[in-house]
């Protein structure tokens, strides 16, 4: 717009209605935008309504610049506001949606009631033309600017909310106590569930497997230790997939390669974590659809807990058939374990090994003559029970890591 497009009189005339005008679209403003009616009001409004003057005023500035600065292209200042206006509005939790609603009602208002002044003050037709377009111009870089302002705090706050879950998270893994947790839950925005059940899974997988968990799930990018292929691997904790919620927990991890700790109250979920880590170091392993629920291998995570302590009961329980041959060693051994699972019956100790009742009935008869009465002792049975009732592993998966 060209200075002798926009002359003194006119700009002057404007600038004496500004405070009017700014006033006439604030009320506005609190009419058709009502989720703003609280923030005019007070000292605070007063703030408001000098802004929206000010916005006004530097708009006539530029306007009557005519060819020195492009009437729509706000000044650095007022560009500045509306962004800082927008990170405010996503500070307070609020879409766009308001802010640029009082944008066009604001800009609607101002234009009707300034151009009507310029018209009166002797602009021409043309020159009204013109400065309607600078008008809507400056009002869309300034909205701009807010829409700007509005997503770069939401990336901002969105990232280092990010990263207060995830020290949450890994204070839970480490079983800090239960204060920190508690100042760590606040800090992060996070209401802490009633229990938290933890997850392990690939990396690869974690996607996929988040879109069907709760949105509370916190998630650990800390590297597990003493466990194969860690790096590949993600830790997740689910809030209160216990009791009846548990089945439909393993039924989304189908497929998943997942290995599902017990539920325990949330910050004590470091115990959930070092169920599962103690299962992945023994070398259990998902099946192939269904994930690895350590709830249904508590029996083999007792037995394992002390590797050295049961190869020493097994060398110990197993030393009458030291002096066989290897085939009928291994033989007698699989016989003897089969035997105590099925606490004797004999039926169904020859279905399982593909043998006849009287192949057990003969190979029984030589494990009692070499154990003696031993077979007849609890106590002794109880231990061969332990010793024999978990197979053995592939080499290197005991939980020593040998």
């Amino acid at each position: 717009m060209r200075a002798h497009d926009f002359p003194e009189a006119v700009a002057e005339a404007m600038r004496d209605e500004l405070p009017e005008v700014a006033e006439r679209a604030v009320e506005a403003i609190i009419v058709a935008v009502p989720g703003y009616a609280d923030a005019f009001q007070g000292p605070m409004g007063r703030k408001i309504s000098n802004a929206v003057e000010l916005t006004l005023r530097g708009f006539l500035q530029l306007a009557a610049a005519g060819g020195t600065a492009d009437a729509g292209t706000p000044g650095g200042p007022v560009v500045e506001a509306a962004y800082a206006l927008g990170r405010g509005e996503a500070r307070s939790g609020r879409s766009m949606d308001a802010l640029l609603a009082a944008y066009r009602v604001g800009a609607r208002v101002a234009w009707r009631d300034m151009s009507a002044t310029a018209v009166a003050a002797g602009l021409g037709p043309e020159s009204t033309a013109r400065f309607a377009e600078l008008v809507f111009a400056y009002i869309d870089r300034l909205s701009a600017a807010s829409v700007a302002g509005h997503a770069d705090e939401l990336a901002s706050s969105g990232r280092a909310r990010e990263r207060l879950l995830e020290r949450l998270a890994q204070g839970l893994l480490l079983g800090s106590p239960q204060a920190e947790l508690l100042e760590a839950a606040q800090r992060a925005e996070w209401t802490p569930p009633r229990t938290l059940t933890v997850v392990v899974l690939p990396a690869a997988r974690t996607q996929g497997a988040l879109v069907s968990l709760d949105a509370r799930t916190l998630r650990s990018t800390e590297e597990l230790t003493d466990v194969p292929d860690a790096d590949e691997l993600t830790v997740l904790l689910v809030p209160d997939a216990d009791g009846a919620a548990r089945p439909a927990l393993l039924r989304s991890l189908e497929g998943r390669e997942a290995a599902v700790g017990p539920a325990r109250p949330w910050s004590e979920a470091h115990t959930s974590y070092a169920r599962v880590v103690r299962a992945l170091r023994l070398g259990m392993t998902p099946g192939e659809r269904a994930p690895l629920d350590t709830d249904c291998c508590l029996a083999e995570l007792v037995v394992r807990a002390d590797a050295e302590a049961l190869a020493d009961l097994r060398a110990r329980v197993l030393a009458p058939l030291t002096e066989l041959a290897d085939t009928a060693r291994e033989k007698l051994t699989e016989t003897l374990r089969s035997w105590l699972l099925h606490h004797g019956r004999r039926d169904q100790v020859a279905a399982e090994l593909f043998v006849h009742p009287q192949t057990v009935r003969y190979r029984m008869t030589q494990l009692r003559e070499l154990y003696g009465d031993r077979l007849e002792d609890p106590a002794a049975v109880l231990e061969l029970t332990i010793a024999l009732g978990v197979p053995d592993r592939a080499p290197g998966t005991d939980a020593d890591g040998g």
